[in-house]
């Protein structure tokens, strides 16, 4: 059956597409209203903006990275839905942290000696929620769902992580700090509420000890995952996927203050463009595959989104020419010559992104063992976070070396092509697993 809606009206999956939705949306309501407010209020320096909106992902990004191992032991030996509990009630605490810092800034109460710390901090330990939280989304859907329906399921959670992303990001970018403080700690209860209606999933295979000792878990997870050529392939297209993402993320507030001289509320509208894109394109691949789980159209989707990004890239260069004077309001953009035309290259980079990446999270979880399903989510975070961290230190490099915020997205339609590579190999390796069992 590959008409999918009825998913949304059962409880194996209605109540994590929900508690998904606010964990995105509470991340990017906090993330973006904190970078916006430190971009635009606190600092005055391109280089010093580019550098705090590239330290904040990566700060987000790093617990991925050194916990993601035991996170995905954790889900795979015990019961997941109790960890998503756990999990979202951690959540309400951190958020009183982040929004006790939100009001200090704009107060104006030590702020960079405390609040800007202190919102750090908070957005650290949300990197450390969404760690535990990551592998279960997936791994879970194959537990309560049937087998042709993963890949639908996986779509509208990759759907639904965007539009929550919208919907967080176009409040970041209208509400003002104060009231983001309140919201961000009522969506993180809402959130725990939802998640206490969660079906369980306990573990499924033999319940092995954990393994505290960080680094070697994750080498060790990284090695029992890798054997398996698919996962492989769909691993590393992954993460410089995302790679990608997080270095166009860290660029566009810097670049829409300071480059297109355009306000905050344009600076959130690009993260809108962007989220709705990749939404579409993750419910267009979907209905392309018909339910089945293929990389067919990950090369091509990869290639053009590389050719979107140096369009983008090049109406920038264009703009620069006739460059504002003053901080344009959201009308003045949208009545600038060429404003169709940037927030076009951006719509085409996230709708074709979406077509790369939703397949490879469904090969995730359909090509691993049911009891390392989380496990093997985990692998990709770890590898995918590491390549996150180190595009964002790239980013704080080329910053400091006084590369500007538009030459750097050439960068990112570099990668384009190793990930269209990547792809490629999956998808011969995909050919060659026809009629083998999932290992």
């Amino acid at each position: 059956m590959t008409t999918t809606t009825h998913l949304l009206k059962t409880r194996r999956f209605a109540p994590l597409f929900v508690t998904q939705l606010f964990n995105a949306f509470n991340d990017n309501l906090y993330k973006n209203a904190m970078v916006l407010f430190v971009v635009y209020s606190v600092y005055n320096s391109e280089q010093a903006e580019a550098s705090f909106s590239a330290l904040a992902s990566g700060l987000f990004i790093l617990p991925f990275f050194l916990l993601s191992a035991l996170a995905g032991q954790l889900a795979d030996m015990r019961d997941k839905a109790r960890i998503i509990r756990i999990v979202k009630f951690c959540e309400i605490l951190i958020m009183i942290v982040g929004a006790a810092g939100l009001v200090m800034a704009w107060k104006g109460i030590a702020v960079d000696q405390f609040a800007i710390p202190l919102l750090l901090a908070a957005l650290f330990a949300m990197g450390v929620h969404s760690t535990f939280f990551g592998p279960i989304k997936y791994a879970i859907l194959p537990q309560h769902l049937h087998k042709d329906e993963v890949l639908a399921g996986t779509g509208w959670v990759e759907a639904g992580t965007y539009i929550a992303i919208l919907a967080g990001t176009i409040l970041a970018g209208w509400i003002p700090v104060e009231a983001a403080a309140v919201g961000i700690i009522i969506t993180a209860v809402l959130g725990w509420l939802v998640s206490l209606q969660i079906p369980p999933a306990p573990a499924q295979g033999m319940v092995e000890p954990l393994d505290w000792h960080i680094l070697r878990a994750s080498r060790n997870l990284i090695r029992e995952t890798m054997h398996n050529r698919e996962v492989y392939y769909a691993i590393l297209a992954i993460s410089f996927f995302w790679t990608i993402g997080a270095v166009l993320f860290i660029q566009f507030p810097p670049l829409a203050k300071n480059v297109l001289m355009a306000s905050k509320e344009v600076a959130s509208l690009f993260l809108v463009v962007f989220s709705v894109g990749v939404a579409i394109g993750s419910v267009s691949v979907n209905a392309l595959l018909k339910g089945t789980v293929s990389a067919r159209y990950a090369p091509m989707s990869v290639i053009v989104m590389g050719v979107f990004v140096v369009a983008f890239y090049v109406v920038c260069r264009i703009w620069q020419t006739d460059q504002p004077t003053q901080l344009l309001s959201m009308a003045e953009f949208i009545a600038w010559p060429m404003a169709s035309l940037i927030l076009l290259s951006l719509l085409g980079i996230a709708v074709s992104g979406g077509m790369f990446v939703v397949p490879l999270y469904a090969f995730l979880t359909t090509r691993a063992a049911p009891d390392k399903a989380s496990r093997t989510i985990a692998a990709n975070n770890i590898v995918n976070s590491g390549a996150m961290v180190g595009g964002s230190l790239l980013a704080i490099g080329l910053s400091a070396a006084g590369v500007g915020i538009t030459e750097q997205l050439l960068m990112s339609a570099a990668m384009c092509l190793i990930s269209s590579w990547l792809a490629k190999r999956l998808l011969l390796a995909e050919r060659d697993a026809v009629q083998q069992p999932a290992v």
